[in-house]
């Protein structure tokens, strides 16, 4: 097959640049994503691993995309578009996220009976009793205080372990591994590290599981298979346990850190949610929107050639769904640049799209909800320890967030 002249001036132009770039703040778009949005498909090259892939840009490309059987999840294509050399693990040890077809809606299954709408809304008073704890341990300390890991990390964690049947005193050893696997600052040796321990432990969670089943996904997740008579392995059951740790508590972490910080820079959204409490729904939409912290977490494989906007992406072409820039289309949004938590607009691909969109989507609503409804009518006074800008941020990471967040009150 001939390459076009289009091709080749594409390819030529993704030697001369190399993605993720970083944001020129928090909340606003790298400067290079201009071009990229105008293009709506574009080519660039990965930094850590060199690899030419493809952006797209535009909100209803990303959904036509997502939705297209052309496309594949599976991380075990040669082309697929990780950030970094990928060790062996990150091609064969994977859960529903990266799979397609039958074998994603099967594995899926097993842990969306957690995670229906029904069950979530029987988590809320679980969840209001654990932020309030963690409010109360957040309020007995001295400012300045790392609310990032104090709170942001803490809350979520405890409601997944939970879910899991993972006993609490395992915080620590998840952040640590969750940071090295999804941080964008890791070695390879240091995600090899990583992976084998937490599956290690994993592992044994398992075995202990099959002796001593609890109420708890894991152990219901092994009591379906068991019924409905199908093949599983523990491998299956350690990758989901690994996809649900790290999806349920680095992203809500992340996810949490930023809004705040949002809200805490943006005062007249502020003001508006405590003089109107019943607006906390619509503004968790709006800051989802509007931080987009999955911006570069949905890549993809080309399974054949595809004409999309514009461009030809070839069989075996690595893909990235670019969130951010989704979440900031004027054809979509009206002002899409201005937070306004009066907006509420479920159309943002915050949560992603199609069949893999997050299994954990409406867990993470209720969480953030319970969170912006008590977090600032306990701490009214809470505020920055120091200039926004000025606070480490996760560029080129996975899950974008900010490493700490130094409040006081």
């Amino acid at each position: 097959m001939t390459t076009s002249a289009t091709e080749q001036g594409a390819a030529a132009e993704a030697e001369t640049r190399t993605f993720p770039y970083a944001r020129q703040c928090p909340f606003t778009p790298p400067k290079e994503y201009e071009e990229i949005v105008e293009k709506d498909v574009s080519q660039v090259t990965l930094k850590g691993s060199g690899l030419r892939i493809w952006t797209v840009a535009g909100y209803e490309t990303i959904r036509t995309l997502l939705t297209d059987p052309r496309v594949s999840a599976s991380r075990k294509h040669d082309n697929f578009p990780f950030y970094f050399i990928a060790p062996p693990e990150y091609r064969t040890e994977t859960s529903f996220i990266g799979y397609d077809g039958k074998a994603h809606s099967d594995t899926r299954r097993k842990a969306a009976l957690t995670f229906t709408a029904r069950q979530v809304r029987r988590l809320r008073p679980r969840i209001e009793e654990i932020v309030d704890d963690h409010l109360d341990k957040l309020l007995a300390m001295t400012p300045v205080v790392d609310f990032h890991h104090a709170f942001s990390l803490a809350v979520p964690m405890t409601v997944i372990c939970e879910l899991l049947g993972i006993p609490q005193d395992r915080h620590e050893f998840f952040i640590k591994h969750g940071t090295a696997l999804l941080g964008g600052h890791s070695s390879t040796e240091e995600r090899q590290a990583a992976i084998v321990e937490v599956n290690e432990y994993v592992n044994d969670l398992i075995q202990l599981k099959k002796r001593e089943p609890g109420e708890d996904l894991l152990s219901r997740a092994m009591a379906d298979y068991e019924a409905s008579g199908e093949e599983y392995t523990d491998r299956d059951l350690f990758n989901m346990v690994r996809l649900l740790m790290n999806g349920g508590h680095e992203t809500t972490a992340s996810q949490i850190s930023l809004g705040t910080a949002c809200l805490l820079e943006n005062p007249d959204q502020l003001r508006l949610l405590l003089s109107d409490p019943s607006l906390v729904k619509p503004a968790v939409e709006e800051l989802v929107r509007f931080a987009t912290i999955g911006d570069t977490a949905v890549p993809r494989v080309a399974l054949e050639d595809i004409e999309i906007g514009g461009q030809v992406i070839r069989k075996g072409d690595g893909i990235l769904c670019l969130g951010l820039a989704a979440n900031r289309d004027p054809e979509v949004f009206s002002e899409p640049e201005k937070l306004d938590i009066t907006r509420g607009s479920r159309k943002h691909l915050g949560f992603g799209h199609g069949v893999h969109h997050c299994i954990g989507a409406d867990l993470a609503r209720l969480e953030l909800e319970i969170v912006w409804s008590k977090l600032f009518q306990r701490i009214p006074t809470l505020e920055l320890a120091k200039p926004f800008l000025e606070i480490p941020r996760k560029e080129g990471a996975v899950i974008y967030g900010l490493w700490e967040l130094p409040v006081k009150w």
